[in-house]
């Protein structure tokens, strides 16, 4: 297995990351990911700025992060089950296409100018499909791949991938909507989508031990909903992820109006805009991968989130372009930190036959909580500004953090694995 190859090639004198990136296998898991985000957040941009362009408004602009998380709770129960039970590599192939194909129809009436926002809509909740589809099946992968002792330094790594995603997605689906217009930057995002389709089908992920008793699928999702009652860990975990979630990062939707509006700057602009807090997560996740040994896991998570609910408090209220980067940017620090760690201690602290039913888990937490969180921000903006409803999102977030620090061992306790069997 891959986890044999990395502990046979371990040296006191290589570092952490070069250990991790010693096995083939995730080289390519981890190139798969950093093309697919590339892809994503391009295309995100891409049709945020196309939906502000025609209706400039700020709810259907909230809608196209709304539509593209909604199908994520009522998914992610199945994709983690299906996590548990069948070969990832196929998983993650077939959601490839799936995102391939709803590409190539989105490009077609876009090049034909029969692109509605009802269509927009359709097409991001189908790649909220394929996200809910991909994300327990690669993360479950990594691990794998690694085994426990790198998965810091493996998640790390592919924080870093998705955060370069992140960032080149944003920057160059701007650039390419101000000199090729909509249609080329979206052609652009549809070769991105078969580039990496092409990558997928060359995953090697061994077969590992997996559960494959008769628990139907509602059934292995309680007994995940069972285990986390029983865990203060996953318990504080799961509930800063969804104040996070509906609170703090639905603000990112609204750059593009931020952008174009407030600071008054072409297409170009809003994407390095929006890859702005990519460039401080990049910086931390790079120290994080290179970190050997994470002793509290939860006070990364937790000063990450609060790091990033301040910088809601702030960047909205800057009328300098400069300034609004550079917040931003220090934004994605704290973001850095959320994002490595949330996966990481899901997985740490759950049996090895439930860790695809509790990333799913997690998945409907993200999927409730971010459609909700932004649509009442779009609703907010509507009958206020953009800046008061990101503002009152974060203030009530930095609140509603305070039970997760005074009630949950996140900050206080180290991480320990459970045993190699549910309870």
């Amino acid at each position: 297995m891959a986890q044999e190859n990395i502990a046979a090639s371990r040296s006191p004198h290589r570092a952490p990351v070069l250990v991790v990136l010693h096995d083939a296998a995730f080289r390519t898991l981890w190139g798969v990911g950093g093309l697919s985000e590339i892809a994503r957040w391009m295309e995100q941009l891409v049709l945020s700025l196309l939906i502000w362009h025609v209706t400039h408004a700020p709810l259907p602009l909230a809608l196209v992060l709304v539509f593209n998380n909604l199908p994520r709770p009522l998914c992610s129960p199945f994709a983690g089950w299906l996590a548990d039970r069948c070969a990832r590599a196929h998983i993650l192939v077939g959601a490839q296409i799936l995102s391939t194909g709803t590409a190539l129809a989105v490009l077609a009436l876009l090049m034909t100018e029969r692109l509605h926002p009802w269509q927009i809509f359709l097409a991001v909740a189908l790649q909220g499909i394929v996200k809910s589809l991909e994300d327990p099946a690669r993360r479950t992968a990594i691990l794998d791949l690694v085994g426990t002792e790198r998965l810091v330094n493996a998640m790390s790594l592919d924080v870093v991938t998705n955060t370069i995603g992140k960032m080149l997605g944003p920057l160059l689906g701007g650039v390419l909507i101000e000199h090729l217009g909509f249609s080329g930057a979206f052609a652009c995002v549809l070769a991105l989508h078969l580039a990496t389709l092409w990558l997928t089908t060359r995953l090697r992920i061994p077969p590992v031990q997996r559960d494959h008793g008769a628990e139907s699928l509602w059934r292995s999702l309680a007994t995940a909903v069972r285990y986390v009652r029983q865990s203060p860990m996953l318990l504080g975990l799961l509930y800063v992820t969804l104040v996070m979630n509906a609170l703090a990062f639905p603000a990112r939707q609204f750059i593009p109006a931020i952008g174009s509006d407030l600071l008054g700057v072409g297409a170009s602009l809003v994407g390095l805009l929006a890859a702005a807090e990519s460039v401080g997560q990049l910086a931390s996740a790079g120290l994080i991968a290179c970190t050997q040994r994470v002793q509290y896991h939860g006070r990364l998570f937790l000063g990450g989130s609060l790091l990033v609910l301040l910088i809601g408090l702030l960047f909205v209220w800057s009328s300098w372009y400069a300034l609004t980067f550079a917040l931003l940017a220090l934004g994605g620090c704290g973001q850095a930190g959320f994002s490595t760690m949330q996966s990481t201690m899901t997985m740490l602290a759950t049996p090895p036959t439930m860790r695809g039913r509790m990333m799913g888990l997690l998945s409907v937490c993200i999927g409730a909580s971010t459609p909700l969180g932004t649509l009442a921000m779009g609703l907010m903006a509507t009958t206020a500004t953009i800046q008061y409803a990101i503002t009152l999102s974060a203030l009530v977030g930095l609140v509603l953090l305070i039970p997760a620090i005074v009630l949950t061992p996140l900050l206080w306790q180290r991480l320990t694995s459970p045993p190699l069997r549910s309870v």
